[in-house]
């Protein structure tokens, strides 16, 4: 019993939580969206009406940067028939593309088997950035807007940018910088 008032505590902590950070008018606008108009219905989380995310294989934390990023950028595409993970404190620009499958060349209503695309820790996206299938992104890694990431960095601590992207160079994190 205690429990189950405790985690429905946090639930509404998180809930009062997440419209402080992005708003009561986006969080109603959002859950209109969701709940009467049923677009993304599927969903645990409130997400920007604008964005589609058409398969729910997302693995993600209840951090509010990351459910604040679902609630405020329009116009995200996640694409997660092979999967995507998401670490902790995950922020994301509008538009970004997240495609964790190609079609098969041969019969295009069939999917090509993947890795899942593997997000780090403290990653931040910049707008209309693409990650493609089977792409792993270290910690504390950001990704320039406009980005195309067709291969992993599992690095940490990198700025990486361009089509495709690559390299830009290394970001050192001070000391007293907590994880």
């Amino acid at each position: 019993m205690l429990k189950s008032l405790i985690k429905q505590n946090d639930f509404i902590y998180s809930k009062i939580r997440l419209i402080k950070t992005i708003g009561i008018s986006l969080w109603f606008v959002n859950f209109i969206f969701q709940s009467i108009f049923r677009r993304q219905s599927k969903l645990k989380f409130n997400v920007n009406f604008t964005s589609t995310i058409s398969a729910t294989n997302i693995e993600y934390n209840n951090d509010i940067t990351t459910l604040s990023s679902f609630a405020i950028s329009g116009s995200c595409y996640f694409q997660a028939l092979n999967g995507i993970k998401i670490g902790k404190n995950f922020l994301f620009a509008p538009g970004i593309k997240l495609i964790s499958a190609n079609h098969n060349t041969v019969d295009h209503n069939k999917s090509v088997k993947e890795k899942p695309i593997i997000i780090g820790n403290n990653v931040w996206i910049g707008a209309n950035a693409v990650i493609l299938p089977g792409v792993e992104l270290g910690n504390y890694c950001v990704v320039g807007a406009g980005s195309v990431v067709t291969k992993s960095f599992k690095e940490d601590n990198l700025v990486i940018a361009g089509n495709p992207a690559k390299v830009i160079k290394n970001i050192r994190r001070l000391k007293n910088e907590k994880s």
